[in-house]
């Protein structure tokens, strides 16, 4: 084997042992869990992975999407530190939870808080998968910071959890961004088309 063709794959493996560690601290629930459009929704503990329609059966819940609107869907979360991440509504005049795009840093710097997350100018968008960032007191007791994709239907009131991805390093921030085979699709997209220019 040549020199040239010994350094690459040494970079490549370098890579991969990079990726391997930087994704070691990132865990990923593929809840698949739906919102009931009623006034208890569900409790959800992201670390242990339980949820419920009661606080009481889901010991150290975390999050608690629920609502009985069309048109937005309510949060309630733990004491502080958690919630959820906060952003203009209609107009720029209204907090909500934000319906944020791939690529949003959800860390320290991230306003949180609980209030509607709406259907309105820069809010969720009906028929398609909406990104939301959170935070939360691990069992750890430090806080964690995470995100999360909800399908929402023809209304609000017709949503589906998909996953909630979180950091386990306390402090540490993740980066919003598509679902892994997501991911995988665009990369083949990208090997096809490059084998049609060759």
């Amino acid at each position: 084997m040549n020199s040239k063709m010994m350094k690459h794959m040494a970079a490549a493996a370098a890579a991969a042992t990079l990726v391997g560690a930087a994704n070691a601290a990132i865990v990923t629930w593929n809840a698949n869990l739906v919102i009931p459009n009623n006034i208890d929704g569900q409790y959800i503990n992201v670390e242990t992975q339980v949820a419920g329609s009661a606080a009481g059966n889901v010991a150290g819940w975390d999050l608690n999407p629920y609502g009985t609107s069309t048109t937005a869907m309510s949060w309630f979360a733990a004491a502080a530190p958690s919630g959820c991440v906060m952003g203009l509504g209609q107009g720029g005049t209204t907090s909500a939870v934000a319906s944020l795009s791939a690529g949003t840093l959800v860390g320290a710097a991230s306003t949180f808080g609980n209030t509607a997350s709406s259907v309105t100018a820069g809010g969720w968008m009906l028929n398609s998968a909406n990104y939301f960032g959170f935070r939360f007191r691990g069992a750890d007791a430090l806080t964690h910071y995470g995100w999360g994709q909800f399908t929402i239907g023809a209304t609000m009131g017709v949503r589906t959890l998909n996953f909630v991805t979180f950091e386990t390093t306390a402090g540490a921030s993740v980066t919003v961004a598509p679902a892994p085979g997501a991911i995988a699709l665009l990369g083949l997209a990208g090997l096809a088309g490059r084998r049609r220019r060759n």
